[in-house]
């Protein structure tokens, strides 16, 4: 045998076992990479759709729940409360939401698949402050005849019972109804608006 034979082949071989070598190493760093850029659990949790029981919502409460990180209410409007909301139609800016975010079947003048109940992502339009809720028709400091909803104290924006701004005010769009869907009577998912089979 050659000298020549044998340095060629101690050469594939050198050549084959640091090429195996250095995919080894390339795809063990990979991996950890690569997982590192797939969500969470945690992660995953945040955006998942949350369930809600509002059968202990009486009318005229709000509760607050959290998805994806923001404070969703849900609101039980009374009669009364369903009634001041056509009488807000001519001091709100959009009265009939069409700018404003909102499935489909929220774009009507209560703005909720069913008029009893209110859901609203809490963030301000105008600068993401998270306003307060006065539910009940009174006098306010901000508004003489207010007929109740919402109020931001940062920069004076007002939102009726529907979550519709006021005209001339900061915040520039209703307040964003989520998607949600009622499973039952007494419970709702907020991030989930699909059709069951």
């Amino acid at each position: 045998m050659a000298e020549n034979d044998l340095d060629e082949g101690k050469r594939r071989f050198l050549l084959t076992a640091t090429t195996v070598a250095t995919g080894v190493a390339a795809t063990a760093a990979a991996v950890p990479f690569v997982a590192s850029m797939m969500p969470s659990e945690r992660a995953k949790a945040a955006g998942a759709p949350v369930e809600v029981d509002v059968s202990r919502l009486e009318p005229g409460q709000r509760m607050i729940v959290e998805w994806r990180g923001k404070p969703v209410w849900v609101v039980r409007r009374t009669p009364e409360m369903l009634n001041t909301i056509k009488a807000d139609d001519d001091r709100v800016a959009d009265p009939e939401s069409k700018r404003s975010v909102q499935p489909p079947y929220a774009k009507n003048e209560f703005r909720a698949a069913k008029p009893e109940y209110l859901v609203l992502v809490g963030i301000c339009t105008h600068l993401g402050c998270s306003p307060v809720d006065r539910l009940q028709a009174q006098p306010e400091p901000f508004a003489a005849d207010w007929h109740g909803g919402f109020y931001c104290p940062c920069h004076g924006s007002l939102f009726d019972l529907a979550g519709r701004v006021y005209k001339n005010k900061p915040a520039p769009d209703n307040l964003v109804v989520p998607p949600y869907k009622f499973v039952s009577d007494t419970t709702l998912v907020i991030g989930d608006d699909t059709k069951g089979a």
